[in-house]
């Protein structure tokens, strides 16, 4: 089934292919019992020695693959599909850590299948980093990619963002049924060039009036520059401080096994379709979900009819239909990613509908598959409001938003590794009424070019201060507030014993805790010693 309706065929193993799982699973017992080699170890073992596992497992799913991937909000947007998916009665196979290399998710895949190798679900929701993206494609061609953003992220791995829209576009001309895009970003919108021409193409967006919310990378400038342009910055650049890599070698638990991909994967020669306004004409691409409205923990969502029946092309938007809710997850910016999330879960359904009546689904008669057809029928009967209150019920993935009472006070966790989603995270938490504290690393996982601080403008935190600020770059990170002139009342490289200060401060008072990826493993794991922490699986962050 999974050649016909997933869109990939299953490869051939090697002959002791049957043993892979058992091995797998040796590796990752015996990297919790000896707390060495991180959870995706178990991963790099089975990809070096039965390199098509991969894809002959996830070639058994019925309803293929859906790729996330995109520079922020991958994390929380897979997590949205996987939990709308499995609440409108799939079977859903996802990598929900954030290990989004290939090994990450061949490390998930043998923590769920059984020694058969029996993948047990109808569709996989995967996310995956911008590069390994382009790995995993040449294994599996997605049904389904959801394609989100394209910000400067980790120069250091991807170089300009150009390029990093050029490892997308690989995606997109790999994927065999539905492509969904960002319409408000030109670099993403215009990968619709590069999908096959049995490919269908979706686009989610904004309305016009939301759209000074999500400046794109473009848009941005920093208050030192645009300061030093006034004449009121009177540093001369030579006194800026250099953002050269930390000599640590030391990586993440998450991924110590992963290292960067081969340089030739980001500096390929992929020919992208022009970012031409006028010829794109990104205002008028059809939106299959609009964000229309955002509110404290809720929004409206505008959906181009019910997700089971097709609309015609050039039809008119009279068959739109708004939807107001609220929602669990923190931040404007997932409110988008919940619109990209409606938009992948209804191209999803739209191809249910005609699976559901296929005349070979219904010849198969054995109880597996009648569960099967029985679900899938549930699931392509779902309307649109189904799809809303499963939005609704989402809640935040670790560190996006996550909320952990310490002493009783309300501590939110919030990723930040680059200048868009840093200013998204400080525009949607205000200050007012919370101790903040942020904490830099600049291990691998995180990105070795800390320079994008400069590229956050950070005067929001000016009236409140921060309380105190942490990591390997602490105090990079201090002298970039005081560019902004925020005050700064605690400097301490070291997380455990500056954590454990921040939390003491001002009992039942919130806090805000802004962090790189490790910093926040390192968090997670001191919060753990103290409060109750979700298991995320993610390691120790020792």
């Amino acid at each position: 089934m999974g050649g016909s309706w997933g869109g990939s065929n299953a490869p051939s193993g090697l002959w002791y292919s049957f043993a892979t799982p058992l091995i797998g699973k040796g590796v990752r017992w015996a990297s919790r019992v000896t707390h060495h080699g991180g959870s995706a170890l178990p991963g790099k073992v089975v990809e070096t020695i039965d390199p098509t596992f991969l894809a002959r497992t996830l070639a058994q799913l019925p309803l293929g693959v859906v790729l996330v991937s995109g520079t922020n909000g991958k994390t929380t947007t897979t997590r949205m599909v996987a939990s709308m998916l499995s609440d409108l009665g799939l079977k859903v196979f996802t990598n929900p850590t954030g290990s989004n290399f290939t090994r990450g998710v061949v490390s998930a895949l043998l923590q769920t299948v059984p020694l058969t190798g029996r993948l047990d679900a109808d569709i996989a929701v995967l996310e995956l980093d911008e590069a390994y993206a382009v790995h995993f494609v040449r294994q599996v061609k997605p049904r389904y990619a959801l394609l989100l953003n394209v910000m400067r992220d980790q120069l250091d791995r991807f170089g300009e963002i150009d390029n990093t829209a050029r490892l997308l576009g690989h995606v997109a001309q790999a994927t065999t049924g539905t492509v969904v895009l960002n319409r408000e970003d030109p670099r993403i919108a215009r990968l619709a060039g590069l999908a096959p021409v049995s490919t269908t193409v979706k686009y989610f967006g904004l309305s016009d009036d939301l759209k000074r919310f999500f400046p794109s990378d473009d848009d941005m400038a920093t208050t030192v520059s645009v300061e030093g342009k006034d004449g009121k910055d009177d540093a001369p650049a030579s006194d800026k401080p250099k953002t050269a890599a930390s000599d640590s070698g030391a990586e993440d638990g998450t991924d110590a096994a992963a290292k960067q991909a081969p340089a030739a994967d980001l500096s390929d020669t992929l020919t992208l379709p022009p970012v031409n306004p006028e010829a794109l004409a990104i205002a008028t691409l059809p939106a299959d979900v609009t964000l229309t409205e955002v509110g404290d923990h809720a929004a409206t969502f505008r959906l181009s009819g019910e997700p089971g029946k097709p609309v015609r092309p050039g039809a008119s938007d009279a068959a739109a239909i708004e939807r107001h809710t609220k929602v669990r997850l923190e931040g404007v910016y997932n409110l988008f990613n919940a619109a990209a999330a409606l938009a992948v879960v209804r191209a999803v359904i739209r191809d249910a509908n005609r699976v559901a009546g296929s005349a070979m689904l219904k010849s198969m008669t054995s109880p597996k598959f009648q569960a099967f057809r029985a679900r899938l029928q549930r699931f392509a009967d779902a309307k649109s409001d189904d799809l809303i209150a499963a939005v609704s019920r989402v809640t935040p993935a670790f560190g996006r938003g996550e909320v952990i009472d310490v002493n009783g006070s309300p501590t939110e966790l919030l990723l930040v590794k680059n200048p868009m989603g840093f200013r998204l995270s400080l525009a949607s938490f205000p200050p007012e009424g919370a101790d903040t504290m942020i904490v830099i690393n600049d291990e691998y996982a995180d990105g070795r070019d800390m320079s994008w601080l400069w590229d956050v403008d950070f005067t929001s935190l000016k009236e409140t201060g921060v309380a105190q600020v942490s990591g390997v770059r602490a105090w990079d990170m201090a002298l970039r507030l005081g560019y902004d002139q925020v005050k700064v009342e605690e400097v301490d490289p070291d997380i455990d014993a500056a954590l454990a200060a921040f939390v003491k401060r001002n009992p039942g008072h919130s806090k805000h805790i802004y962090c790189t990826y490790t910093a926040m493993l390192k968090v997670r794991a001191a919060l753990g010693r103290i409060a109750n922490v979700a298991d995320a699986g993610v390691g120790t962050g020792k």
